[in-house]
């Protein structure tokens, strides 16, 4: 939750692309630990079956870290 929470501070600081990036990055941590941690201990993380869950956040996770690497900054810092 850390992770998120200073991502959109980031991003409301006008460091969008670095607070795009930081919420891609915790969305793969949070993929990571869908994949790791069990049913029980997942929590929020779980809704459906494992690999499922895992495959969409990580795609999530690839999607943003490429749109905040490949984006033109358009005078943002």
């Amino acid at each position: 939750m850390l992770i998120f929470v200073v991502a959109f501070g980031l991003a409301a600081a006008n460091f969008w692309r670095r607070g795009a990036l930081l919420i891609g990055i915790g969305v793969g941590v949070a993929a990571v630990l869908r994949l790791t941690l069990t049913d029980d201990r997942a929590g929020l993380l779980v809704l459906r079956s494992k690999g499922i869950d895992f495959t969409t956040m990580a795609l999530v996770a690839v999607g943003m870290v490429y749109i905040a690497w490949t984006i033109d900054p358009l005078g943002t810092r």
